[in-house]
């Protein structure tokens, strides 16, 4: 059935707030172009659109030719403001940005093994707090939460995992109640995946696998473009994957024994105390990364190379395994060790992977790095908002600002 003139002037409106979020500001001529649109109706788009606060006019092209200039439209970056957090086990961290993802201010914050829930949150809440006022933004539209653990997939809420700490629970609760803002909670790896994806080793892919190398391990399935996360939520819990070269095997409340005793932080680490490297790490970054970029740029040392062989060895059976069910055809080495091994690490691994399956699959190193979850976060608050005010007026999930 044809849509109803309603429909139709939403779906158009849509469309051209999703070409000026992608294109940036455009004329009315360029955006008849662009949609295939009549000029009438570009003009009455553009009319409802000014007249909603969402675009405005940003300046004027032709400047270089004769006749009259042409406005330019482009989307009004500070009708809403959004957060995102990175929420670590020892640190939070949280940018504060504009409706077109523009950063308007950044923050950091450790929080040590033995501080209390109550005193964990309040602090975390109040970094938020702080960052958004010196953002100058009275008022978070939404908030994107990137953190370790499983998020529910019919809830959406972060569930509780053993290992972690209680306040990151807590935290997600008491943003909802402090702050007049949707909040959108999603698995840290999960975030990582669609900002490599969108902003990072992935632009080009549409199916492939992350592996997250930070202080722990995991992984995300994306597959024909969607994120994949199972029945529970648990899609990529990488580190509990019974591998060889481990003591035991993992259980349901501890991956020690898992994939994760290989390529874990602290494993990374001891691997290369045994082949005699040292390194200091920079702030809230994981010494295995510090490690392996020390063993990438000293391409002469004996002993660096066996390290990052011995390391490829162990990220091989990882990326096998994910391999040989998924056939992904890409895996991306990612968090702060996979940004650190570069080039160096990925070629080893796709090395490794090719003598091992019969599936041709390239390896690539993270361009984000740890900051991926922070961006994949910021990425979902924007999405989530962009959403609710690019709705028609008085639709479904409207908020009182159409």
């Amino acid at each position: 059935m044809p849509a109803s003139p309603s429909t139709a002037r939403a779906i158009n409106d849509r469309l051209a707030l999703r070409l000026l979020q992608q294109e940036g500001p455009l004329t009315a001529g360029q955006l008849k172009q662009l949609t295939g649109l009549s000029r009438p109706t570009v003009a009455d788009l553009v009319e409802r659109l000014t007249a909603a606060g969402l675009v405005s006019v940003v300046g004027e092209s032709g400047e270089q030719r004769r006749g009259p200039n042409a406005r330019l439209y482009g989307i009004v970056a500070d009708r809403a403001q959004l957060a995102a957090l990175d929420v670590r086990t020892e640190s939070v961290s949280v940018v504060v940005s504009d409706l077109l993802g523009a950063e308007l201010a950044r923050a950091s914050l450790p929080i040590a093994d033995d501080t209390g829930t109550g005193p964990a949150v309040e602090q975390a809440v109040t970094l938020v707090e702080r960052t958004a006022k010196e953002a100058g933004a009275e008022r978070l539209h939404t908030v994107g939460i990137g953190a370790p653990g499983l998020i529910d997939p019919a809830s959406g809420e972060l569930r509780d995992s053993s290992g972690l700490p209680a306040w990151h629970r807590r935290l997600v609760a008491a943003l909802q109640e402090r702050l007049p803002a949707r909040v959108l909670v999603e698995n840290e790896t999960n975030l990582a995946a669609l900002a490599e994806q969108r902003d990072g080793a992935a632009r080009d892919r549409d199916t492939f696998v992350l592996l997250w190398l930070g202080h722990g391990t995991g992984a995300a399935v994306v597959l024909d473009g969607a994120l994949r996360r199972g029945a529970s939520g648990g899609t990529g819990e990488i580190g509990f994957l019974p591998v060889p070269g481990t003591r035991t095997l993992p259980s349901a409340r501890d991956c020690e024994g898992g994939f994760h005793s290989l390529a874990g932080a602290a494993a990374v680490a001891a691997l290369a105390a045994e082949h005699g490297l040292a390194a200091e790490p920079a702030a809230h970054e994981p010494r295995a990364a510090a490690l392996v970029r020390a063993a990438v740029t000293a391409p002469g040392d004996s002993g660096a190379a066996r390290f990052l062989d011995a390391l490829a060895d162990r990220l091989a059976i990882g990326a096998a395994s994910v391999t040989a069910v998924l056939d992904p055809g890409c895996v991306v080495l990612g968090g702060e060790v996979g940004q650190a091994g570069g080039a160096a690490l990925a070629t080893r691994v796709e090395e490794r992977l090719r003598r091992m399956s019969p599936l041709p699959t390239e390896v690539r190193a993270s361009t984000l790095g740890g900051g991926a979850v922070l961006r994949g976060a910021l990425l979902t608050a924007r999405d989530g908002a962009q959403d609710e005010l690019f709705a028609a007026p008085g639709s479904a999930g409207g908020r009182d600002l159409l």
